[in-house]
């Protein structure tokens, strides 16, 4: 009759599961008759498919396993399964990493497991690792100030050229505004370039400064006669980045990794004038464009001179209208499939929905 009638199993799922036990016991009717495999040629169901749908049937009677480990014997047993986690979640194991710990696992001869299994496990499980930190974390948000030149960051880094000469770029960067105030670019390291920083710093800033402090590292470029000199003659004072306070240097540091990542290396650095001009672009597009995201969209020329207290307010009103704009050029949007004005079909979409449906 089926071989008349055409219908292959072999090609088709059977997702109901009462038609799978329909077929099921037809099968076991017919064994009695003909072979299986007989049988199983003639329903055109694979041996592999049957067997399996036999093996969902009945079930596995342990309580701690999914299906029954029959099917898949190479699957992790239980008692391997609770050494892994005795051994993720013990304290005596969480200085090591879960790599570490499942070549440990060997080594002492408990599981034999892959530690891609392990991270498996543990993620799937929810396993949490012993690792109470005691010790003081890092501050997250940096020394700030609260005005313009009051705190000001001084640092120097390498950037290689092609034919791998070294340049030092020197910065004084404000730590209100994020503002550049100057910048110096040399072919070598020392107290010369620092002493150009801070002097033409301290012209931009002028008499009208509240004692500013700067902010170094303890590198023999800054810390020197010549640059002690200068800072008394402008009564400017400094402190030492993780020594006399214990914030780091970092505001500078991310100018650095920006200014490097995000236009330096996109360039090629043949000579050193190629590499000041792409220094002196970048600083003023810092300065007088780029927004920043701590300013709610003001730049640091507008923070240092305080002339963007707007920008803010602003921005918010062109975001609501930029809002209501688009959602009134979406509604007038009609196509082929959208009813019209007078569509009965346009009624019924516009008319509220009940908490029932």
């Amino acid at each position: 009759m089926l071989r008349v009638s055409k219908v292959r199993f072999d090609f088709e799922r059977l997702p109901d599961r009462e038609d799978k036990r329909i077929l099921l016991r037809a099968i076991e009717r017919s064994v009695k008759a003909m072979p299986l495999l007989v049988a199983l040629r003639i329903t055109r169901l694979s041996p592999s498919r049957f067997h399996s749908w036999c093996r969902a049937e009945v079930g596995c009677d342990l309580d701690d396993q999914p299906s029954c480990p029959r099917t898949v014997p190479t699957r992790l047993t239980p008692d391997e399964v609770g050494e892994m986690k005795e051994m993720v979640e013990s304290s005596d194991h969480r200085h090591m990493s879960l790599r570490a710990l499942a070549l440990h696992a060997q080594r002492i001869g408990k599981v034999f497991v892959s530690p891609s299994t392990w991270y498996v496990l543990a993620r799937k499980a929810g396993w949490r690792r012993l690792r109470n930190r005691v010790y003081p974390a890092k501050p997250k948000v940096g020394i700030r100030a609260s005005a313009p030149t009051e705190l000001l960051p001084l640092d120097v880094t390498i950037i290689r050229l092609l034919d791998g000469t070294r340049t030092y770029l020197h910065a004084v960067i404000d730590n209100y505004s994020r503002r550049i105030l100057a910048w110096a670019l040399e072919d070598r390291l020392g107290s010369g370039a620092t002493c150009r920083v801070l002097h033409e710093a301290a012209r931009q800033i002028g008499a009208n400064s509240r004692y500013p402090i700067v902010v170094t590292d303890s590198g023999s470029e800054n810390v020197n006669r010549e640059v002690d000199d200068l800072l008394e003659r402008v009564d400017w004072r400094r402190v030492l980045a993780q020594v006399e306070v214990t914030f780091s240097n970092s505001m500078v540091e991310a100018f650095w990794r920006s200014l490097k990542h995000s236009w330096i290396y996109l360039h090629s650095l043949d000579t050193a004038a190629a590499l000041r001009r792409l220094v002196e672009f970048y600083v003023t597009a810092h300065n007088e464009m780029m927004p920043h995201s701590a300013f709610d969209g003001q730049t640091p020329d507008e923070m240092y001179f305080g002339t963007g207290g707007e920008v803010a307010i602003n921005l918010a009103i062109a975001r609501q209208t930029a809002r209501e704009e688009r959602i009134k050029a979406n509604r007038a949007t009609r196509c082929g499939v959208c009813p019209g004005e007078g569509d009965p079909r346009s009624l019924q979409l516009q008319r509220p929905r009940s908490r029932m449906s």
